[in-house]
């Protein structure tokens, strides 16, 4: 289970100040999420492992910068994971680039200049159209995109077949894509 919001956030606050065990904290607590978002990306652990590092230490520079009133702490280091995974792949050779397990290309589909979770949207149309979505359904596309809970998670979590978990993240993020774009 993904560690305590609040919890997160006092521990990548006092990172900012330079406390050296609230950031092992925040590794422990993060760092098998975060390799898999990465992992589902660059599909190539060597990759990720290498990634990962690099977004551990950018966090360790950069924690002064966080705002916990600007968002959940799992979702600001999850950007900064897939935004590093991202852009080694648009500096790295082909071989870290992979299809996901449904033949999707998720570098076509993350580096697409509309990706929504790219821009900084406007925070009540977000929520508009997340309150449009079931509520189960809401849940589990906040828990992946945000938390980083594993497709396999969800489908324990939720007592769902993981086929069903990807149908629910799918037809969701289609959900909110026409609702934004409709905004």
């Amino acid at each position: 289970m993904p560690p305590d919001a609040s919890h997160l956030a006092d521990l990548i606050v006092r990172t900012g100040r330079g406390d050296r065990a609230a950031f092992r904290a925040v590794y422990d607590a993060t760092a098998s999420k975060l390799l898999g978002v990465i992992l589902r990306i660059v599909r190539n652990r060597a990759g990720a492992e290498e990634i990962l590092q690099d977004v551990y230490l950018r966090l360790w520079r950069n924690a002064a910068s966080y705002a916990p009133e600007a968002g959940p702490p799992m979702g600001w280091l999850v950007s900064i994971a897939r935004n590093r995974a991202i852009d080694v792949i648009r500096q790295k050779t082909p071989d870290l680039i992979g299809p996901d397990e449904d033949g999707v290309d998720w570098y076509d589909k993350l580096a697409e200049p509309r990706d929504r979770e790219a821009e900084l949207l406007d925070a009540s149309a977000l929520r508009n159209c997340l309150g449009r979505i079931d509520e189960e359904h809401r849940s589990c596309i906040l828990l992946a995109y945000c938390e980083g809970w594993s497709r396999e998670e969800l489908a324990q979590r939720f007592d769902r077949p993981v086929n069903t978990i990807k149908t629910w993240l799918h037809r969701g993020l289609a959900s909110l894509r026409t609702c934004l774009d409709a905004q």
